[in-house]
């Protein structure tokens, strides 16, 4: 029997719609080297590797009658120029280019006719530098061991390492009594997958929050967090179909500097980050902010666990004047989830050599999808990369920006990855609803830079506290 949509994915498949297409999205760039990277060179290295991501061959083929899940089938008509498309700013190749180039590129559904995937080389950046851009539909990474194609594409080294896989030999399309017979086999092998077919569509918020709840029975404070429904605000608008994407830099050094002076973890640091520049942003908004206030986000992968990815809701202090005091809520909250033994939602996924953070991402995106969007205010994804420098076909890979899908009613997302370093931020946003992302990019910076100056002056009075103990006994002993 061939592979099929395992249920929840077939019904936010048939749910996506123009104002809400479903695909993450990475902006990586390069510092061109000698030898020079270019479109050739990209694909033919996409061409020997391809065959490690074998998903990004096949298409979805929907069955008469809508029997059953669509199932995956080779595209016997694949097109490698297709998918994998050239581009060039024009000079001087600004960020600022780059990134409305890259948000009308995410703002455009995937052709379900085809693998859902495209990849774009991009000419042109300021600096002696190129781009490679990819969306790929969350669908594509569909379990354990999946991994996303722009994975494939990087090594550890500037030598590119052999990958050459078998000649690719695609099995015949089947024919709609072939489909007919496979569905009908599937429904005897497993009754159950009729009815959930029958159920598709018609979960509400009601029966999604009844779900969760069962879910995280046991975890009281999380299963009351889902319960209650966000406030309204700036980050609940009418999506539309275009994007505004931002991006913010930062060092994983100071990071690293406010958990060595408060202990957590590096995640809580940056879910702190967040926090503060929602504030100053929603505060610039306009948005009266009471001292209690909250903002729920949905946040994939922070259960802590390294085999699989877990989908926690996790009320942000954004009400919170003091930067230390709203870290603190979020650690407090963070080991609240952790003693509770259970996190809501959470599909698989495990520990992957290479570059990780984009089959991360995708599968954040999956467990987002596993809950109704009445739930929470925004997606923040986080996915640790490695801190050493990565290469396609010998050109050193500097930045790496991810970007997640918008739902339904929800003005922003943010993706955070950390690599060779440094800690990248990358912002999808309604086009309409934010005209100022970019400034909440800017406010990430500021925030960050808020909890490290607080935590110097911290541990200055710490240590000139120790200092004076130590002097004062030093005196008694005398």
């Amino acid at each position: 029997m061939r592979e099929r949509l395992r249920s929840a994915d077939v019904s936010f498949y048939c749910r996506e719609g123009r104002t809400t297409p479903q695909h993450v999205g990475g902006l990586a760039v390069f510092q061109t080297p000698d030898a020079g990277l270019d479109y050739d060179r990209l694909v033919r290295l996409l061409e020997e590797r391809i065959s490690l991501v074998p998903r990004y061959r096949q298409k979805l083929r929907t069955g008469p009658g809508r029997l059953a899940s669509p199932v995956w089938i080779d595209d016997r008509a694949f097109d490698i120029s297709y998918h994998v498309r050239r581009s060039a700013m024009p000079r001087p190749g600004t960020d600022d280019a780059l990134l409305e180039f890259c948000a009308r590129i995410q703002s455009r559904g995937l052709d379900r006719n085809r693998p859902l995937w495209e990849m774009y080389f991009v000419e042109g950046l300021a600096g002696d530098r190129v781009a490679i851009v990819t969306k790929t539909h969350h669908l594509m990474v569909d379990g354990f061991g999946a991994v996303d194609v722009a994975q494939v594409l990087l090594d550890a080294s500037p030598q590119p390492r052999r990958t050459a896989g078998a000649v690719w030999m695609p099995e015949p399309e089947p024919t709609r009594t072939a489909l007919v017979a496979d569905a009908l086999t599937g429904v005897l092998l497993r009754p159950a997958a009729l009815a959930d077919l029958v159920r598709l569509g018609v979960r509400d918020a009601r029966s999604s929050t009844a779900r969760m709840a069962g879910a995280a029975r046991g975890a009281r404070h999380t299963a009351s967090s889902a319960l209650r429904r966000p406030a309204d605000s700036p980050l609940h608008v009418e999506v539309g179909e275009q994007r505004r994407l931002a991006i913010a830099r930062t060092s994983l050094d100071d990071y690293r500097q406010v958990r060595r002076a408060h202990g957590g973890t590096v995640h809580e640091v940056v879910l702190a980050t967040v926090t503060g520049a929602l504030r100053s942003w929603l505060i610039a908004r306009g948005q009266a902010l009471r001292p209690t206030a909250m903002v729920r986000a949905l946040v994939p992968g922070s259960g802590g666990a390294r085999d699989r990815v877990s989908a926690l809701l996790v009320d942000l202090p954004v009400g919170t004047a003091d930067s230390l005091q709203r870290l603190a809520h979020i650690q407090l909250a963070s080991q609240g989830h952790a003693d509770s033994g259970r996190s809501v939602g959470a599909d698989a996924l495990v520990a992957l050599g290479g570059f990780a953070p984009p089959t991360l991402h995708a599968l954040g995106a999956r467990a987002a999808n596993e809950l109704t969007r009445r739930l929470f205010s925004l997606v923040i994804s986080n996915a640790p990369g490695p801190q050493f420098p990565m290469y396609a076909a010998g050109a050193r890979m500097t930045e790496m920006f991810p970007f997640l899908p918008l739902g339904r009613g929800q003005a922003l997302s943010v993706a955070v990855t950390s690599y060779d370093g440094r800690v990248f931020y990358g912002i999808n946003a309604d086009r309409d609803a934010t005209p100022d992302v970019a400034l909440f990019a800017a406010l990430i910076t500021d925030s960050l830079a808020e909890l490290v100056s607080a935590s110097e002056q911290e541990l200055a009075r710490a240590e000139g506290a120790l200092r004076r103990s130590v002097r004062t006994t030093t005196k008694e002993s005398r």
